[in-house]
Order: C-alpha cells, then structure tokens, then sequence
C-alpha cells in the first residue's frame, strides 16, 4: 500500500506541475498561448472572473488528469532510467499525454516564457540577461559556453557602433545576428539540427522522471520491510514493477 501511494503521488507530481501551470496561464493569457496551442480553436467566450475562474480551471484539470491517467492505465513503463530502450518509451507515453490533453513540450513551453517574458525589453543586453535567467530557472546549462560568445559578440557590435545596442535597431541587430550564425557554425549548431536537440531535451527529462519514480519506489520498498511483519520478504526489482497496478 505504502509502494502504491508513493508511486501514485509521484506520478501526480509529474503531470500536475504542467497541467496546472498550463491552464492557470491559459485563462490568464488567453490569446498567447492559444496562438501556440495545436488545433486550439478560437474562443468567443467572455473573460472568467473569480469563483467562475477558478471553477473553470478545477474542471479542466480534472479532465486532462482523468485523460492523462487513462493512458498510464494502458501503457507499460519500465522503471529503468539506465536503459535508453525504458527512457525512450516513457518519453514516448509522456508525448501522447502531452498531445491528448494539448500541453506544451518542454522546447514549446520554454519558446513561450522566452516571448512572454523578454516582450518590451528594449535593448539586446537585457535581453540576453533575461535568456540566461530563463535558463537557469528551467534547469538547463550552458556545457558549450554560447551564453559567454554571445555577449562577447554583443560587446563586439556595441564597440563598434559606439552605443547601446536596442533591438529596434535592425541595421545594427544584422550585425548581432551575423555574429551569432558564426557562433552557431563554430559550435556546430545548425536550424535542421533543431528537432534533434528537442527530442534529446525530452529524453533527458523522461530520465528524470523514471530516476525520480525510481528514487520512490526503492524508498517505499524499504519502508515496507523495516516493519517485523515483513522482516523476511525480499527487495522487489523495481524494473519489475508495472505502475498501472498502482493507478
């Protein structure tokens, strides 16, 4: 029992951090996101205040719970984070969770935080301050040093035209850009490239989140046998376990 209710909370943690966040945003700032929602149709519906808001909001995590554990029922998940093959397939039915109750990727979500809140920022300095604060806070790092070049560059630009660079500016931002496609050539970066770097995003979360489910289980488990009724059973391989008998 104690196994069951660490690994249910555990998967509730999972998906409530983005459900809610999402749709707490969604009636916040209706228009944005539903600009980067798939198939979102347009609303025609008045703004909701208060009581009605937050009505709104509880039936609508409601529903996506409801269908995001109605696929965890369905579909296997090996809890093995050292097994690329385990890793892929739970990244795979946390993308149909993902698309069935219409949240954003991880690539998708940190897109809109970057327009939301770097929106007014006049000048490239901030601006690129801001990025690296957005990085930051979502847990990303910088391994190759671009964050360095790119204010190097900016440096670079500002020297030459004698003045604070403001990304009004679109002769003097060229120059910036210019300076960034060198970046992204030496780092080997390229726009095609793109698709691949989010799906290694995604595996490298979905190893976090098994690492994480992991974590409770074998805490759970030994929990569970330090009781003396329990004293001469054995440790379960976590890898055994199927978490739909637990949903």
């Amino acid at each position: 029992m104690a196994l069951a209710s660490r690994l249910l909370s555990r998967s509730r943690q999972l998906y409530a951090r983005q459900i809610i966040g999402q749709i707490v945003v969604q009636h916040d700032h209706a228009m944005p996101v539903r600009s980067y929602a798939k198939e979102a149709a347009p609303s025609g519906l008045p703004p909701l205040k208060g009581d009605e808001m937050l009505k709104s909001i509880f039936y609508e995590v409601k529903n996506k719970f409801d269908i995001a554990f109605g696929v965890l029922r369905k579909e296997k998940i090996t809890i093995d984070p050292d097994d690329p093959a385990a890793v892929s397939e739970y990244a795979k039915v946390i993308k149909t969770i993902r698309e069935k109750v219409d949240l954003f990727s991880e690539s998708q979500r940190i897109k809109y935080t970057i327009e939301r809140q770097t929106q007014g920022i006049p000048d490239a300095r901030t601006y690129l301050l801001m990025l690296q604060e957005i990085r930051i806070k979502s847990g990303l790092t910088d391994d190759l040093g671009a964050e360095t070049m790119m204010m190097e560059a900016l440096e670079k630009v500002e020297k030459e035209i004698k003045k604070p660079l403001l990304r009004s500016d679109k002769k003097n931002m060229a120059l910036l850009l210019a300076e960034f496609d060198k970046i992204n050539k030496k780092l080997g970066i390229r726009k095609e490239d793109l698709p691949k770097y989010e799906e290694e995003l995604e595996l490298k979360i979905a190893k976090e989140d098994l690492q994480g489910l992991k974590k409770d289980a074998l805490e759970a488990m030994e929990t569970h046998l330090k009781r003396e009724e329990f004293k001469d059973e054995k440790m379960v391989n976590v890898k055994s376990l199927d978490i739909r008998n637990f949903i």
